[in-house]
């Protein structure tokens, strides 16, 4: 860490540092120990690519790679975006089919698993009964292929580390993060339902706090604290793994329109006269996989959130763009066996969220008025003690617990 930092106040994460979202050497090292080196980062739904040759492309930190279904169908591959040759980033369509990846700058050309397959001129030109130029007699084509990552899957959801010696994955979540995830995760199949982006000017870490955050919904969204999808007074619980990195905020939907003063009096957002003029945005049907809770919001260090609000699931992938901004990319999903009825119900209440969703467009706002603030005042500290100034799970959502949690995680991660 730079000496110029102000430094930390204490050994505690109540309090955060503006700097931590603007200083441009912390940015570096998050990449390098966050994303690149000792964590699973989410890259793609294995719906996405159902077929032999699919690809799509994506980041993890700021690094373009490729995810890929291999010629035998089964196999998914993970490679980075960048020629072994010149460095070129190759690949430029966000999605489609492919037998091979050839760079257009020189012609490399590469099996969907990586491996250099063709070099143009390799031997050089012949000329007057001689060969004339080309790589050197001990090129060797298997030691010149795309750099390839691992790969875990689980659940028809694809992660991918360029970390050879990173944890496995289930170990990575821990038993009850894993709880979690495998409830939205069971085993069916996935179905792809559509695609959102939205680029937030921003630091990446302030998503990752906004949905370890359950202190706001009920304040800053009309939507949630009317209807009752997510209010203080829900029946709820924060879970977080062993290490506090990832977390799990579970609700239980309350009564629309409560008039429980203690959540809704003085509260602008609360809005008792709002109606809506097609209220099939409510129809919500239990599901038998939810098991209770009508909304479980994920968030699995550092790369994305896992989203079920009612009906409406979806994952959001958190892309780094600097330390001021990030792209933000929603892939909204069903399940197979899901009935027409279901789908169109799911696809209604995603308009809830995204970009310029009923709920999620207050999110980006909010983020970017508090960079504003970092940005031209970096002494100053964030304060998060709601609930206390101790890190544990609770049974409540009146806690700012799971974002402490997530700070003394990469505090010791950082080395701050």
């Amino acid at each position: 860490m730079t000496s110029t930092l102000p430094p930390w106040h204490g050994a505690q994460t109540h309090r955060i540092p503006f700097w931590a979202y603007t200083d441009p050497d912390v940015y570096q090292r998050e990449l390098e120990r966050l994303f690149y080196r000792g964590h699973w980062c989410y890259v793609a739904l294995e719906a996405e690519l159902p077929n032999a040759g699919d690809f799509i492309r994506t980041v993890i930190g700021e690094r373009s790679v490729i995810v890929v279904r291999d010629a035998d169908g089964d196999t998914i591959q993970v490679v980075e975006n960048v020629c072994a040759h010149r460095g070129m980033r190759f690949c430029r369509e966000r999605q489609g089919n492919r037998k091979d990846f050839v760079c257009p700058y020189h012609q490399w050309s590469y099996s969907l698993a990586g491996d250099l397959q063709g070099v143009p001129l390799k031997r050089g030109v012949r000329q007057d009964g001689a060969w004339q130029g080309g790589m050197p007699a001990d090129f060797k084509n298997n030691e010149h292929g795309l750099t390839k990552l691992r790969v875990a899957r689980r659940g028809g959801v694809v992660f991918a580390s360029f970390d050879e010696q990173v944890e496995p994955f289930e170990e990575f979540l821990g038993p009850e993060m894993l709880r979690w995830y495998d409830r939205l995760f069971n085993g069916r199949k996935l179905t792809l339902l559509g695609r959102s982006r939205q680029r937030i000017p921003g630091n990446w870490k302030l998503m990752q706090e906004n949905i370890k955050d359950p202190y706001h919904p009920g304040l800053l969204h009309t939507w949630f604290v009317t209807f009752g999808l997510w209010r203080a007074d829900n029946k709820s619980a924060l879970r977080m793994d062993a290490r506090h990195r990832h977390a799990a905020m579970i609700s239980e939907r309350g009564a629309a329109k409560s008039a429980n003063a203690e959540v809704t009096s003085g509260v602008t957002s609360f809005k008792a006269a709002m109606q809506l003029n097609d209220d099939r945005f409510l129809d919500v049907v239990p599901e038998a996989w939810w098991g209770g809770p009508t909304a479980v919001m994920m968030t699995l260090f550092p790369s994305v959130i896992f989203q079920q609000q009612v009906n409406s699931v979806s994952t959001r992938h958190i892309q780094p763009r600097g330390v001021g901004e990030f792209d933000f990319v929603w892939t909204h999903f069903g399940f197979d066996d899901d009935t027409a009825e279901m789908t169109r119900r799911r696809l209604r209440q995603a308009n809830l969220f995204g970009p310029a969703g009923f709920v999620s467009a207050d999110d980006g706002e909010v983020i970017e008025f508090s960079q504003n603030n970092f940005d031209v005042n970096d002494a100053r500290s964030t304060l998060a003690e709601l609930g206390g100034r101790e890190v544990g799970d609770t049974e409540h959502m009146v806690t700012e617990t799971l974002i402490r949690g997530m700070y003394a995680y990469w505090r010791e991660v950082m080395e701050v």
